[in-house]
């Protein structure tokens, strides 16, 4: 394991240096810095594993240094060295990896450096296992699928973590102002309390896609006029995105192509993001909601232009079972059913619209349905 040290001070820092080299396992000392500006300029050329930081330095704190370094390059562990300071534990224990108090005590830092190497053993069996496209999951519940394993959920520390990395991922590419942010999660904190959450989400935001080994997402701070973050994401395939392409493949349905458009129809497993009152998610949700209920409705319509009425209506079920607010499907299906004289189904179907129509929205189908329901009922029963 790689290190590189930080103090201002000479003696603690060369002290530091000697515990590690000879009390300590597994540590190569590959840097000292009393500069920590110099330091960071140098540790993006070194890479280390691990830096070991001293908070209270005159030039520029550990606090800041550490976060120049995670912003730059996130996958360096940070390990503060420091007196004991319990309002300054509180802020650098929300993003280090871990804090010793001076004086060191041999036995703290070595169980600190083993665990340290476990971090980054489990980070570098990620990236090994990674080299395929991970796949992430936003039908539904947000999840991500390495190559070769079964879906898992992400393990958020919070709500509003869980909602910042939906939001970034939704804006992924795009710069996002911190104001933005802070209005969004945080809108009763003020711009500075709300500020230090952000950048406490943001961290665990980055701990959590470490910890499950999808190191192609990355998300760094942007220093305009506002201040903000984008989200990077490369070797990531999106079910969402995935779907919406084979769609758009698909040619007008034919009997040679059908398969190919019930496949694509059997892909869309539900709402983007629904499994979350997101309301900003709303446009999307409801874009890919209609691309999907039009193509189920093109799909009935072939099958009832070739008279193959059980398929029609097993596709208009489908749609049914998803969006049982949708008039669509109900009158779908009261066509089909009236083409097969299965009245008994159309009066279901006609009832059940009403019901549903009459709970959710307190309103009538439309005229349309309307009339269509007493000219068949007139006809049939006359």
């Amino acid at each position: 394991m790689r290190a590189i040290l930080i103090d201002d001070e000479q003696l603690p820092l060369l002290y530091l240096k000697k515990v590690l080299e000879n009390k300590v396992n597994g540590v190569e000392v590959v840097g000292l810095f009393q500069d920590p500006i110099q330091a960071f300029e140098e540790i993006k050329t070194i890479l280390p594993d691990v830096v070991f930081l001293d908070i209270h330095m005159p030039e520029m704190n550990g606090l800041e240094v550490g976060e120049r370094i995670q912003e730059a390059l996130q996958n360096i562990e940070i390990v503060f060295v420091t007196g004991d300071d319990n309002h300054a534990l509180e802020a650098f224990d929300l993003y280090a990896f871990d804090y010793i108090v001076k004086p060191l005590q041999i036995e703290r830092l070595k169980k600190t450096v083993e665990r340290l190497q476990q971090r980054i053993k489990n980070n570098q069996t990620s990236i090994i296992e990674e080299k395929e496209s991970t796949l992430l999951w936003t039908f539904n519940q947000l999840k991500f699928q390495r190559p070769g394993c079964e879906p898992e959920i992400f393990k958020w520390r919070t709500s509003k973590v869980q909602e910042l990395f939906a939001y970034m991922f939704h804006h992924r590419e795009k710069t996002v102002d911190r104001e933005t942010l802070i209005e969004l999660l945080w809108p009763d904190f003020g711009i500075d309390r709300g500020a230090k959450q952000l950048y406490t989400a943001i961290y665990h935001i980055r701990q959590t896609i470490k910890k499950a080994g999808i190191s192609s997402i990355t998300i760094n701070s942007v220093n305009n006029l506002y201040g903000g973050y984008i989200m990077h994401v490369e070797n990531i395939l999106i079910d969402t995105k995935e779907w919406e392409t084979n769609l758009n493949k698909l040619d007008p349905p034919k009997s040679n192509n059908i398969q190919e458009h019930e496949k694509v129809f059997g892909e869309y497993k539900g709402d983007y993001l629904g499994n979350y009152d997101y309301l900003w998610a709303e446009g999307e949700r409801e874009r890919l909601r209609r691309l999907w209920l039009n193509h189920g409705l093109i799909l009935s319509k072939f099958y009832r232009d070739t008279e193959n009425i059980q398929a029609a209506i097993k596709v208009n079920q489908r749609i049914q079972q998803m969006y049982p607010e949708k008039e669509e499907s109900y009158f779908e299906l009261m066509r089909l059913y009236a083409s097969i004289n299965c009245l008994t189904a159309v009066e279901e179907q006609y009832r059940q619209l009403k019901s549903v129509l009459k709970q959710e929205y307190d309103i009538l189908p439309s005229m349309d349905i309307i009339n269509w329901y007493e000219k068949w009922k007139s006809r049939s029963f006359s």
